[in-house]
């Protein structure tokens, strides 16, 4: 079967479905998609080859998306969680390791380390990005910490390369977690073959969508050949003649060809789309700079491009009279203009304590280590930020001019009290 070619969406047909979009007056419908996508899902059912190891859909997406990272080598995977297993499994990670995280994330992120029974360490968070402040990881590396997870939180990037020194002082593997972060830039770059290893999600939510999905990127090919084994079982069922050979352990975590077609067409539209997005996002932050208390969270110096997955900023009820963030909240609801107030402060959610208390790590770590943890884990900066932030999810930054300047009378309705 031929390779479909990685071709841009004609300018016309994202004009028509933004212009939808504007008329009626509402948050765009997510995902958009069309004829791109249906060619591609045809193309695949008919083939009948619809699983990676006979289709060549997904090794298409792989060329293309390593290609569009600047990675050497790229591994489509079954989500963004997978991705994660993968990345922690080829570094070897087990229990009585530290794997240092920030606390201001998806749970998917701790998750993956909780799988492999090591210890999530959280370093606190930069109040004015919200991304992981170096100087919080510095001060939790200890004998222990095996692999630094760098979140690339809303679509930003924070201090990647102060985080990427520390992993070359300290010999840690640096996992970039790019879940949110499609197109997003440090220093010029796309994210993810950075660090050691990067990982990305293609989740119904995300900028780049397949329903579910996730990518592996690096440029270390001895890396490479160990995620594809551990995505596909184990090391050897890649050779001719060895199917039931094994050398290693690992899972089945592969993505379907009909995912690899969606991606491929998806991939037509993303550019486009994080163009609007920036654009949309500078509307904001102007509109924002025209009210005392709410205050768009900074983008870190070498953050050349934001993908704006969420578009953030903070709250300041002290500013209101003290009305608060809820009300606030539910005042652009009451005019239509949907947002959230993001994340709880994940150090304090009752899985850690839960997991803690299983019998396995009981027995791995003794039976008052979570207490111990707590301690260490506390976050305090962490803790006020979550109870700041307000939320705009990126499909909203689609919008065209209609619905921008009724999120901007709503704001300014609001600062009038």
């Amino acid at each position: 079967m031929r390779r479909r070619q990685f071709v841009s969406l004609p300018a016309v047909q994202y004009a028509a479905d933004s212009a939808r979009a504007a008329e009626a007056e509402i948050v765009p419908s997510w995902p958009i998609f069309g004829s791109p996508e249906e060619d591609g899902l045809k193309v695949v059912l008919r083939s009948t080859k619809w699983g990676r190891g006979n289709g060549m859909a997904v090794a298409n997406f792989e060329q293309q998306y390593a290609k569009l990272t600047g990675a050497q080598h790229c591994l489509a995977v079954a989500n963004g969680t997978s991705a994660l297993l993968v990345a922690l499994g080829v570094l070897g990670i087990g229990p009585g390791d530290e794997v240092i995280v920030p606390p201001y994330t998806f749970i998917a992120t701790i998750n993956a380390v909780l799988r492999f029974h090591a210890v999530p360490v959280f370093a606190d968070i930069d109040p004015l990005t919200m991304q992981m402040d170096p100087k919080q990881v510095a001060a939790q590396i200890t004998p222990r910490t095996r692999a630094i997870i760098q979140v690339h939180m809303a679509g930003g990037v924070g201090e990647l390369g102060q985080v990427i020194e520390l992993g070359r002082k300290h010999n840690i593997a640096v996992i970039e977690d790019a879940a949110q972060a499609h197109l997003a830039e440090w220093q010029g770059k796309h994210v993810g073959p950075h660090a050691t290893i990067g990982c990305f999600s293609f989740q119904a939510s995300k900028n780049l969508n397949s329903g579910e999905g996730g990518a592996v990127v690096t440029n270390d090919a001895a890396l490479a050949e160990k995620a594809f084994a551990f995505h596909n079982n184990s090391r050897g069922r890649t050779q001719p003649g060895t199917e039931f050979h094994y050398e290693s352990s690992g899972a089945n975590l592969r993505l379907t060809e009909f995912q690899g077609a969606i991606l491929t067409a998806q991939m037509s539209r993303i550019e486009a789309q994080a163009r609007k997005r920036s654009e949309n996002a500078k509307l904001l932050d102007g509109m924002l700079a025209k009210v005392e208390g709410l205050t768009p969270y900074r983008v870190a110096k070498d953050c050349t491009r934001n993908a704006y997955h969420l578009y953030m900023f903070r709250y300041d009820a002290s500013k209101f009279g003290g009305r608060s963030r809820a009300d606030f909240l539910k005042e652009l609801a009451r005019q239509k203009v949907p947002a959230s107030g993001g994340y709880a402060p994940l150090q304090d959610e009752p899985f850690l304590k839960n997991t803690f208390e299983t019998r396995g790590y009981q027995f791995a770590y003794g039976k008052n280590y979570y207490d111990k943890w707590r301690k260490r884990n506390d976050c305090p900066v962490n803790r006020k930020a979550c109870g700041e932030a307000v939320w705009f999810t990126q499909n909203l930054l689609l919008a065209e001019a209609p619905l921008m300047a009724k999120i901007g009378k709503a704001i300014a309705g609001w600062s009038r009290g």
